[in-house]
């Protein structure tokens, strides 16, 4: 999660790498890190961040009301409670691709992901309410974004979630949905997300790729950095930047097709795997990892719908065999002609049921946990003006739809044209 202004100037003082990612983020909706971490070196894996951000942040970071000492202050951050009949447990795995070298770090050794799985739950089972985040993580995250009053990643850390950990699953079978957050962003940043899908009876996987993100703390205590970020940084051109990106989205889709194996094979990771209906699975992400729904898909036919969440299509959207796909954007960033243009390329691509639909008044983080935190932070986007509670409840409304229809075939007339209980999103193409 991004608690940071979106399309945030940085002054005369930023470093020319803050300009340069800065300016690819405007371009794409990709909200590119500016230099998220320090170069991880061939001695082996990054284990901690040398965060640049822009000379200009202070300027720029709202008041923080726990730092003024205002006795309204937050004492806890809440994610917003999810809605569906479920209530929703929570695990953690820490896979290994024994096949696949990591493609940012060869020195680190194997691919490995961080996942996240949120299921439908009996109620009343399971221990504490599931971390948020580790703080080294958060810390890592606001950093980088300018945002370093010191009582800030302890507060995001904790933000209060619904899921409880050690939960017994809910009888039955439920479709899977993969969750792949931005490019520089941890996974908690779509845990409202999951915990949402998840209380409406999905079971949802959420990885975190290890050098793509400010920072993704292992089992073991280790701070994986943003390799990929300073492999970014180092392209000459946008030509150069722009093919860094599609690897990422094709690397996300060789990791999603090895989480498939891990959870759905004849020996697999989880051990509530027979919660899932692995005929019935969906992918959506946010920024690069709504691309890399578009290519987990194009990779893997076992993948049936899909949902991009802002994102650009560096790794260029196909021909997907019929399978649904669901762009939701900002507006009028990702409408018909605005600045990314590979959603009209896109659009024309997509060969099975699609939408294309965008939201007024919204900004590229929009889809994810940061507008609830933000304002519990108070921190206001005055160029991104939906509400938290909006940004939330339309996110919502249109992902679950969308799976609904794609994975059990219940009716979504939510789809089918504009709608007077959402009147923010615009039906662009259908």
């Amino acid at each position: 999660m991004t608690i940071s202004l979106r399309n945030r100037r940085a002054g005369a003082a930023a470093t020319a790498t803050a300009l340069a990612l800065a300016s690819l983020a405007a371009l794409a909706g990709t909200a590119t890190p500016a230099s998220a971490s320090g170069r991880a070196t061939a001695s082996g894996p990054a284990t901690a961040a040398t965060v640049s951000a822009p000379a200009s942040a202070a300027a720029l970071k709202p008041a923080s009301p726990a730092a003024s000492g205002d006795p309204a202050a937050p004492a806890a951050l809440t994610l917003p409670r999810p809605t569906g009949p479920y209530a929703t447990g929570r695990d953690t795995l820490f896979l290994t691709d024994h096949e696949r070298t990591d493609p940012w770090v060869p020195a680190a050794g194997a691919r490995q992901l961080l996942v996240s799985l949120h299921y439908p739950a009996r109620p009343g089972s399971g221990g504490d309410p599931a971390p948020y985040m580790p703080e080294a993580e958060a810390r890592l995250m606001l950093a980088q974004r300018g945002l370093d009053d010191p009582e800030w990643p302890g507060l995001v850390a904790a933000t209060r979630a619904f899921s409880r950990t050690a939960a017994r699953p809910a009888p039955g079978r439920f479709p899977l949905v993969l969750l792949s957050p931005g490019f520089g962003t941890p996974r908690a940043t779509l845990t409202g997300l999951a915990e949402e899908l998840a209380s409406r009876g999905y079971v949802v996987a959420t990885a975190d790729h290890p050098y793509e993100s400010t920072g993704t703390e292992l089992p073991d205590g280790r701070v994986l950095t943003c390799a990929a970020c300073d492999e970014v940084d180092a392209q000459p051109d946008e030509a150069g930047r722009r093919r860094v990106l599609a690897a990422v989205s094709a690397g996300r889709a060789a990791d999603f097709s090895f989480l498939l194996d891990r959870l759905t094979g004849p020996r697999p990771a989880w051990r509530h795997a027979g919660a899932i209906d692995a005929r019935r699975v969906g992918m959506a992400g946010h920024s690069i990892g709504g691309n890399a729904a578009a290519s987990t898909m194009a990779a893997d036919p076992r993948v049936d719908a899909g949902v991009n969440m802002d994102g650009t299509f560096f790794d260029p959207a196909r021909g997907l065999g019929g399978r649904p796909f669901l762009m939701l954007g900002t507006d009028p960033g990702h409408a018909p002609g605005a600045g990314d243009t590979s959603w009209d390329e896109g659009w024309t691509r997509l060969d099975g049921f699609k939408r294309w639909l965008t939201v007024r008044d919204s900004g590229h983080f929009t889809f994810t946990d940061t507008p609830a935190i933000g304002e519990q932070l108070g921190i206001v986007d005055p160029d991104a003006p939906l509400s938290a509670a909006r940004s939330t409840t339309i996110t919502r409304a249109y992902v679950t739809a969308f799976f609904d229809r794609s994975l059990r075939g219940r009716p979504a007339r939510l789809l089918d044209g504009p709608s007077p209980a959402h009147p923010e999103v615009l039906f662009q193409r259908h």
